[in-house]
């Protein structure tokens, strides 16, 4: 029988955690100011559009200061952050600290934190600087319990005070709340989708009266499948131009269908899944990033208007190398599956649409090869490319970077690791 712990232990442990609590928010603080430092160290005037170079970008409302592109890429690394979600943080800090002055003393004083000050500064950053200081006067002294809907109201009604311009735009907008949005980027290892939408009335019923009409002739037809997944399979037939509305014909038709565009699958099959043992095999849909069952995709493959193509394996342990600088499509594709994403530190762009670059430049004796070459979205390329970033490959997937002020950090499978003392900084010996 274990010991239970007594009243002195359990109040022990409930100070430790206040304890605990208290450090935490006056760390916070502490992070926070030095955000702040960092962008004005680094701030512009220049608000000029840049292409390759570095140049100022705004990260909250107006009166808020313009950052540089490069540094804002370099602190946002050094906070454990993706490029995209540091410049919300930091967009934050700076909404806070320039245009909502009472909720900022309020952050600094340790009276409240910053989360709850971050979720004032994204919703006031699209307001004129009136309009910022109108929510921050009404909001600051409860922003500790002020709801969603509340604060939501609030930016609302100093848009329609201050921007009205603006506010009958979003009205408009909202108005016609119209869409229709399929989240491929949500499949299910069945190979299943999502669909959701909003239609005008008409439309709608329309639609409706389609899929019942085109499931009661998949039902004649002899599919067993019930009424709902009927409805699903004619809503794929109306995509592909199989069956033409009102459904007033005896045979399918394409007539009037107009070109389909082409939807191309990237699947990964095991070797015991291509000699046919599917029982329980799962495949990889590269377009998504997701498991399906292989037997789905064999459904797939077997239906009469899908065209297979059966490209050759691509041995990832294969040294590819040309002479020339440009990237043939054998190497792009290995470093795509590689890879798989952006290899800069805690980027999760797609390795699919990134820039394939030379770890050590092509004009600087760095050869076009799989040692040598790494994706890179657009947005790193160029820090990479313009600015004081640099990296070395130190295993086949695995990369030590460091940034212009001598931070380290490992980008390997497992992620982005900071390190302090690597074994083989880049560009050192």
């Amino acid at each position: 029988m274990t010991e239970q712990p007594g009243r002195d232990d359990s109040t022990n442990v409930l100070t430790a955690v206040r304890a605990a609590r208290t450090d935490q928010l006056a760390a916070e603080i502490r992070a926070v100011l030095a955000i702040i430092d960092w962008c004005v160290i680094h701030q512009t005037d220049d608000e000029g559009a840049a292409s390759f170079g570095d140049h100022g970008i705004p990260l909250a409302g107006d009166g808020a200061p313009w950052v540089l592109e490069f540094a804002v890429m370099e602190l946002c690394a050094a906070l454990g952050l993706s490029t995209d979600a540091g410049k919300r943080q930091v967009g934050s800090v700076l909404e806070t600290r320039y245009r909502l002055p009472r909720l900022w003393g309020r952050v600094i004083a340790g009276d409240l934190p910053f989360w709850r000050a971050r979720s004032v500064a994204e919703q006031t950053m699209c307001l004129p600087a009136a309009g910022a200081r109108f929510v921050d006067r009404h909001v600051a002294h409860v922003a500790h319990k002020v709801s969603y809907l509340q604060l939501k109201r609030l930016v609302e009604e100093a848009r329609t005070r201050f921007d009205p311009a603006e506010a009958e735009k979003k009205a408009r907008e909202a108005a016609d709340g119209r869409h229709v949005s399929i989240h491929t980027q949500d499949i299910g290892v069945n190979g299943t989708v999502d669909l959701t939408g909003t239609l005008d009335l008409r439309d709608a019923l329309d639609l409706d009266d389609a899929l019942n009409r085109g499931a009661a002739l998949l039902g004649v037809a002899g599919c067993e499948e019930s009424h709902d997944v009927r409805r699903s399979i004619a809503a794929g037939d109306l995509a592909r131009g199989t069956q033409s509305l009102p459904f007033d014909q005896d045979e399918p038709s394409t007539t009037g269908t107009p070109p389909r565009s082409r939807v191309v699958l990237h699947v990964h099959l095991t070797e015991a899944a291509l000699d046919g043992d599917v029982g329980g095999c799962l495949g990889r849909v590269a377009n998504t990033r997701s498991p399906i069952w292989v037997d789905r995709v064999r459904d797939w493959c077997t239906s009469p208007d899908v065209q297979v193509t059966v490209k050759p394996v691509i041995d990832l342990a294969e040294h590819v190398h040309v002479e020339a600088c440009e990237i043939p499509e054998r190497l792009r594709v290995q470093r795509e599956l590689i890879d798989h994403h952006c290899v800069f530190p805690w980027c999760k762009r797609p390795a699919r649409s990134c820039d394939i670059d030379h770890v050590t430049p092509h004009d600087q004796g760095g050869t076009t090869c799989s040692c040598n070459t790494a994706p890179l979205c657009r947005g790193h390329h160029r820090a990479k490319t313009h600015s004081g970033w640099t990296y070395d490959t130190i295993d086949q997937g695995a990369y030590v970077w460091r940034s212009p002020n001598r931070l380290y950090f490992r980008v390997d499978g497992t992620g982005t690791t900071p390190v302090t003392t690597p074994s083989a900084p880049p560009g050192e010996t």
